[in-house]
């Protein structure tokens, strides 16, 4: 069946120099966009819906979550709330909670947080392990996510639990753990910081998760300046995440990995390490905001995500990452919106053609690329940040599905 949403006041394609289609329409055929452009010239389909003058935009990407967890962190939240600065031991309280529950409610509360997420417009996700940090708990967590989300991420390197030494742990993480997880996840990623892992000990993981044929992300810089940002180049990985604390020499080692590379639909060269920016979490934990002008200045590309977690970003809503990034972080919508989009898709290699695996691109809508697509109860995306917090998402298209 092809579908006509026709009757769009504004379009916001993030393709190149159609970026922007005014009184637009899109045909959908089956999983793929088939057609975009002016919506008096648009053919006949199957279907139709009337977008009635609604702005239309990309489904988001959401390139950082940890979906897969029991419990909350509610007092933790309100001690920093009252002046406690924010450190990675918390992460032990939800690791207990998701230990202690079982299959069912994992999965339950998994799918709803899924579901949320969608529903604010979500229609890409990744999601990581890291709650379970023993074999078959991480090997549980990856297989459960696998079942619920589009990329899984092996985080097993989150924290050291209690009563192990580091290096014993980071032995286990590049051994039996990895190889537990590995026919569940794409991904691998590293807690490279002060109270979690060492620079030589991500160093370990990241070289051992890429031997195994995994791809790699970092959360690196985020209390403070350390050594994630240059293990995220040294290792050419997708994307550095968090990203708060970066010195002159962090920015131009970002900006070298995108030397040569050309985005849009038919884009050329190489990607490289994508600066992920997660605004909700900064609110939480009080961190300064990344520097994303500076970023994107020296021609870094931004992604930015929710890190949904129940610790420090207890949110799926993308609308209000971006609202943050344009009224806190100096960002254009235009420019929050791509990084929302497009920047989580080049985060999660998903941003042009069909790969090995026949996935076809998102995060911009061109001909070819997946039918992901929604419709806010505005007449343009600025309203996302000039209307802060309101509940804008009208309906959502994924992979040519109406989900809400």
């Amino acid at each position: 069946m092809s579908q006509l949403i026709t009757n769009i006041g504004e379009l916001m394609t993030q393709d190149g120099e159609a970026a922007v289609l005014r009184n637009a329409a899109v045909v959908l055929e089956g999983e793929r966009i088939s057609w975009i452009g002016p919506a008096a010239q648009a053919p006949a389909a199957d279907e139709a819906y009337d977008a009635g003058g609604r702005a239309g935009l990309p489904g988001w990407v959401d390139s950082h979550t940890h979906l897969v967890f029991a419990g909350d962190r509610t007092a933790e939240f309100e001690a920093r709330m009252a002046g406690e600065s924010y450190a990675a031991g918390g992460i032990a309280v939800t690791v207990n909670a998701t230990r202690a529950a079982g299959d069912y409610d994992l999965t339950r509360l998994l799918l709803g947080r899924v579901a949320e997420a969608a529903a604010g417009g979500t229609t890409y996700l990744e999601t990581k392990t890291g709650y379970g940090l023993d074999v078959g708990q991480e090997a549980r967590s990856a297989r459960i996510a696998a079942g619920a989300v589009d990329e899984v991420t092996f985080l097993g390197a989150h924290l050291v639990p209690a009563g192990w030494d580091p290096d014993e742990y980071t032995d286990l993480v590049c051994g039996p753990m990895l190889d537990a997880v590995r026919p569940y996840v794409r991904w691998a990623d590293v807690f490279c910081e002060t109270g979690a892992f060492t620079a030589e000990q991500s160093r370990r993981v990241l070289s051992a998760c890429a031997e195994a044929g995994l791809g790699l992300r970092v959360h690196g810089n985020q209390l403070g300046p350390g050594d994630g940002v240059a293990l995220a180049v040294e290792f050419r990985a997708a994307s550095v995440d968090h990203a708060n604390h970066l010195t002159d020499d962090d920015v131009d080692a970002l900006a070298g990995t995108w030397a040569g590379f050309r985005a849009g639909s038919g884009a050329q060269g190489t990607p490289g390490t994508v600066a992920t920016c997660l605004p909700a979490c900064d609110l939480s934990t009080r961190q300064p905001f990344p520097p994303a002008r500076r970023l994107l200045d020296a021609g870094v590309q931004l992604a930015i995500a929710s890190n949904c977690n129940p610790g420090t970003s207890y949110t799926t809503s993308m609308g209000f990452c971006v609202a943050t990034a344009v009224l806190q972080m100096g960002l254009t919508i235009s420019e929050a919106v791509r990084a929302a989009t497009v920047g989580g898709a080049l985060a999660l290699r998903r941003h042009t053609g069909e790969d090995t695996d026949g996935r076809r691109a998102i995060g911009s809508l061109a001909v070819g690329h997946r039918a992901d697509l929604q419709l806010l109860d505005a007449p343009s995306t600025t309203h996302l940040a000039y209307r802060p917090g309101m509940p804008l998402v009208h309906a959502v298209w994924r992979a040519g599905k109406r989900v809400r």
